[in-house]
């Protein structure tokens, strides 16, 4: 007997599930709960000759805490997943096709899968992503098959909340649940998604981003065995210091971008290999001076500074960590500005030098730090990737209308997104609703 598709969203565990994973107030509930009700009703207008059961997955956003651009050099991070989610109604299919529909985007999605090779003129698009989880599922022995999906995103493309990683996860998530019995772990979702972006989409990216989103909640991560990343769940809620935690959204496009992503990579790795190792995980800050002068010959000096922010920046990840379990939050501001100072001026990823009159980071950084100085403590960094997009900031509850009020008055109405920690990540929601 086929099920009502609306009474999963009916019931106490219902409200529950949805008040760890949005909030509790009951304006944000029953709009979550309209929210999956309008993308049910869009399954069946785009796929009413299907009568199996509808299937409902929920994958987070992530923000980076600390560890800015460190990951992909097997590197420490400190992240966290929020509110913000891309989800799905989903059922299973018999015919060898994968076929998604996505809120707001006129194209649908089709992917054959008896061809999961890469197409190079998909490289940069969904349906790259899509032929990418497919194929790495089945290179590595799980098994793969067609389903329909229409999924919805909260996580705004270019918000620097990860809505791709959020999308690959996701993806991965599907997968696991319709043909694989939910048995693959976090971390290899996490590792699927990355090498549909890698390879199939074309970004160079580390593994910081997905592993958040499949974990959840805030995650202390050591990527320096790069088969098996450790991480561990750190107990912290900025509520619980009458803080929240925002990011500003600049406005810039992430589009140009995807060479300056990398050379930070690439200049890393430089500086490794120049010394006999493939990462600078492997190697000391005590080792970049000891050859500053054939580097400079080699590799010239941004590359030196953006070392030099990798190994300063991997110790302040353990340090940050270490200050929240201690529960020393000054002590982890004053680590978040120092993070933010090193990503301007020795990662240099505030702005492109592609394009030196759009500076949006920078200048959004320039009017917060203007405003924390009536402030009795707060901070601010660059945001992810950096470059254009977002910045983060930290601030005491009593000036977050103040604040935004200066920064929308810049950068646009909504500009200023507070964000809730989500504590947890990737989730088939079924037998967590009704």
């Amino acid at each position: 007997m086929q099920q009502n598709r609306f009474n999963l969203l009916e019931g106490v565990k219902t409200r529950e599930t949805f008040a760890r994973l949005y909030g509790g107030h009951e304006q944000t509930l029953e709009y979550q709960i309209l929210r999956y009700e309008k993308l049910i009703r869009a399954y069946k207008g785009f796929f009413p000759e299907d009568k199996g059961d509808i299937q409902l997955f929920s994958t987070s956003g992530r923000t980076e805490i600390g560890g800015n651009h460190t990951d992909h050099n097997a590197g420490c991070v400190l992240a966290a997943s929020v509110q913000f989610d891309t989800i799905a109604a989903v059922t299973a299919t018999d015919d060898n096709q994968i076929i998604i529909y996505s809120e707001g985007c006129p194209d649908v999605f089709i992917l054959n899968l008896s061809r999961l090779e890469p197409v190079p003129h998909e490289r940069g698009t969904t349906t790259a992503l899509i032929r990418g989880t497919a194929a790495r599922f089945r290179e590595l022995g799980h098994t793969i098959g067609g389903f329909h999906a229409c999924i919805s995103s909260s996580v705004a493309k270019g918000s620097g909340l990860s809505s791709s990683a959020s999308i690959e996860v996701l993806l991965a998530t599907i997968i696991n649940a319709l043909y694989n019995n939910n048995e693959l772990e976090p971390l290899l979702l996490a590792k699927i998604g990355q090498y549909a972006e890698n390879i199939y989409f074309g970004k160079p990216c580390g593994l910081m981003d997905q592993l958040t989103c499949a974990v959840g909640g805030f995650v202390a991560i050591d990527f320096r065995d790069s088969e098996k990343a450790e991480y561990r769940k750190v107990n912290f809620n900025p509520a619980a210091h009458g803080y929240s935690i925002l990011v500003v959204d600049t406005g810039g496009s992430h589009e140009s971008l995807i060479q300056d992503y990398a050379d930070v990579h690439l200049e890393m790795k430089s500086i490794a290999q120049i010394l006999g190792k493939e990462v600078l995980r492997e190697l000391s800050l005590e080792d970049i001076f000891e050859n500053i002068n054939i580097l400079r010959e080699k590799t010239g000096d941004r590359a030196i500074l953006r070392a030099m922010h990798f190994f300063m920046e991997n110790q302040r990840v353990a340090d940050q960590a270490r200050a929240l379990e201690e529960n020393r939050f000054a002590d982890f501001l004053q680590l978040v500005r120092e993070s933010g100072s090193s990503s301007w001026r020795l990662l240099q990823n505030c702005w492109s030098a592609s394009n030196p009159k759009e500076q949006g980071i920078a200048l959004a950084l320039a009017l917060t730090e203007n405003f924390l100085k009536k402030v009795k403590d707060g901070a601010c960094r660059v945001h992810g990737g950096g470059f254009a997009g977002t910045i983060q900031v930290y601030l005491p509850d009593e000036y977050l209308e103040e604040y935004s009020g200066i920064m929308e008055s810049v950068f646009g109405r909504n500009a200023v997104t507070v964000l809730n920690i989500r504590p947890q990540g990737t989730l088939h929601l079924n037998n967590l609703l009704g």
